[in-house]
């Protein structure tokens, strides 16, 4: 099943190019601008040039990012390759499995710090943004086909959108970036007398 994740990382080389903060806003700001500079990368994310231009390099060099055009004069606009990564540890040798490992700390940590920054600015979005943002969370209990079934229903309704992500003339007039985050953890250990060989 995890085989078939769309854009999964399963390299350990590749893992570890993911495995930087910096990195992973760059792959965002990719996401949403067609292309960008290494001089817009660090108008966006507050580090320097060179320092974007760099993590710019090591992304290209595994794939996750490429040369948009030839740019003018010095300035190279890159753009994003692969929309969707997948990352996990399930079936990796165990390099590998402590790379991937490492990059969901590194991911969760930047949406984490994304989320809290939306959120500091709250009070300044438009009314009728603010009435529909936020966090919802619940915890119902589940059986594995009724966590598969919902996963299904909630990627569906997130699949009829996806084509406006990287497409602008697909995106009606009004629309703005919004970043959606589904989750599904165990929030607590199975106790030892019912562990599942």
């Amino acid at each position: 099943m995890t085989e078939d994740l769309p854009g999964r990382v399963t390299d350990p080389l590749a893992l570890r190019a993911l495995s930087h903060p910096l990195r992973w806003r760059l792959i965002e700001l990719l996401r949403l601008e067609d292309s960008a500079t290494a001089t817009r990368c660090a108008e966006v994310t507050g580090e320097s040039v060179a320092s974007c231009s760099y993590h710019l390099g090591i992304l290209a060099k595994y794939g996750f990012v490429e040369p948009a055009d030839p740019g003018r004069g010095r300035e190279k606009p890159w753009r994003i390759t692969v929309r969707r990564l997948s990352i996990s540890t399930e079936g990796l040798e165990p390099e590998a499995a402590m790379a991937a490992e490492t990059v969901n700390e590194v991911f969760l940590d930047h949406e984490v710090g994304r989320m809290k920054e939306a959120f500091r600015r709250f009070d300044r979005e438009p009314e009728a943004w603010r009435e529909q943002s936020g966090v919802r969370s619940r915890t119902p209990y589940l059986t594995p086909a009724e966590l598969t079934r919902m996963r299904e229903e909630i990627e569906a309704v997130m699949e009829r959108y996806a084509e406006r992500e990287g497409d602008p003339t697909a995106r009606p007039a009004g629309t703005r970036p919004v970043r959606l985050m589904f989750a599904t953890y165990l929030p607590v250990p199975l106790p030892p007398d019912q562990e599942q060989p």
